[in-house]
């Protein structure tokens, strides 16, 4: 009892239940209330915001190389805008492929929390929750280049980017896309999961770690909106949450909104793989657009990148593909639907050397020195190769279909043939990933 109440008290009180334990309900009798198109503007930007600080917070205590690299809309901030290329950014894996698609993820959950049209649709097959998805998608894009070269951003606080290693787009790529995924699977976990546990379990704080543990994104962004980690917007709160009994009215009316469009005249895939690049190893990801020209035929436009690894101390390199091209899908409205392309355009190679005697040197004179902040003030390098050669892609794979809306690329084998120069062609690449099927509801 204890513990509750003073959970209660940290998220703005409660009587008898958290603020989230009212549901939202109408009145039998009257016309809505609320206008449906309407977006919560200045709620949504004082959450935003919030989610801004909480991010540079972090940032200044613990990065000793931002709290050096400067403030401001200068000329440091201009070199960081205008320094950017290639692909990665000397940030670790799991800072791009995790940190910051949770940071996107998070950014379109707190659009979704004032997005009064669309902020009650659950996962699954309804043109509501789709719509919804994507208005989420394109805020959190535009939030990421806000976090990234906006006025409250990594170019203004630190002037990251303007210094090697750290100029790479992979960021700008991976935190909308890949946070859309994340959405996505957080969404199923919420609908075939949670909602699965809270039936069975009575018990409020096994509710509330179901709901907070299993969709960290949500959870996070819910502080972020002054609501409690466990809020949901499309039922009550653990408290006076009632499970609908199998085959219910309620069970039925979630079905009915499922599309009956059988192939999807656009298609958006976001996928995370490894390829071989210059005889060395190269962990990335991208995005695919592929619009349907015919029954079995796409047109399809793919940007990815990745960062090579294995390569020596003092070096590194990456790669950054973009290709158009054909592709044949025999069976797009079955459960499993195979495809095979062919993708022609170009792969650009770039490869950066420090000087060993300076790192030596600056390492040695300090021992205890960050290794980014080195980077800030080090950042000379003896060598940049740049190559951009024309790329040729053969490849084949299969999607499963979760719902007319959403299916799972499960693998596509691919191999990459270009003439990129003394940095050295590519090879095969292997890639997983969503693919938001759109115009089948």
């Amino acid at each position: 009892m204890l513990l509750e109440i003073l959970v209660c008290a940290a998220f703005a009180g409660c009587s008898g239940d958290a603020p989230d334990e009212t549901p939202r309900k109408r009145p039998e009798t009257a016309i809505t209330v609320e206008k449906p198109e309407v977006v919560e503007w200045p709620e949504l930007a004082g959450s935003s915001l919030r989610f801004v600080g909480v991010m540079h917070g972090f940032r200044l205590l613990t990065e000793p190389g931002t709290r050096a690299g400067g403030f401001g809309l200068g000329t440091g901030y201009t070199g960081s805008v205008t320094a950017l290329h290639g692909w990665a950014d000397g940030d670790p894996f799991y800072v791009n492929y995790v940190g910051h698609p949770m940071m996107g993820a998070v950014a379109g959950r707190l659009w979704s929390l004032h997005d009064r049209r669309y902020r009650q649709a659950e996962f699954g097959g309804s043109a509501d929750y789709w719509k919804g998805k994507l208005r989420a998608a394109a805020f959190s894009w535009a939030f990421s280049e806000q976090f990234e070269i906006g006025g409250l951003s990594e170019a203004s606080i630190g002037h990251i980017q303007k210094d090697f290693p750290q100029q790479g787009f992979v960021d700008h790529v991976v935190t909308p896309t890949v946070g859309l995924a994340w959405t996505l699977a957080e969404d199923a976990l919420d609908r075939y999961l949670v909602k699965k546990m809270e039936a069975h379990w009575q018990n409020r704080f096994a509710r509330i770690f179901a709901r907070t543990l299993l969709n960290p994104a949500r959870t996070f962004a819910n502080a972020m909106d002054w609501k409690v980690p466990w809020y949901r917007d499309s039922r009550s709160g653990v408290l006076s949450y009632v499970a609908p009994a199998t085959g219910s009215r309620a069970t039925a009316a979630a079905r009915t909104g499922e599309a009956v469009h059988e192939l999807a005249p656009f298609e958006f895939a976001t996928l995370a793989g490894a390829r071989q690049v210059g005889g060395t190893g190269c962990v990335g990801g991208g995005a695919e657009a592929a619009y349907r020209v015919a029954p079995d035929w796409q047109v399809v436009l793919a940007v990815n990148g990745c960062k090579q690894i294995g390569l020596t101390e003092n070096i590194s390199g990456d790669a950054l593909a973009y290709q158009l091209g054909p592709r044949w899908t025999p069976s797009p409205s079955g459960k499993w639907s195979p495809f095979a392309h062919l993708l022609v355009g170009g792969l650009k190679l770039t490869q950066e050397t420090l000087d060993p005697e300076e790192r030596k040197r600056v390492m040695e004179a300090n021992k205890e020195l960050d290794p980014m902040l080195f980077y800030t003030l080090h950042g000379k390098y003896t060598t940049q190769k740049e190559t951009n050669g024309l790329a040729v892609t053969a490849g084949m794979g299969v999607d499963y279909r979760l719902n007319p809306a959403l299916a799972i690329r499960v693998a596509s084998l691919e191999y990459l043939r270009s003439g990129s120069g003394t940095l050295g062609g590519g090879g095969f690449q292997m890639t997983t990933g969503m693919v938001l099927r759109w115009g089948t509801w």
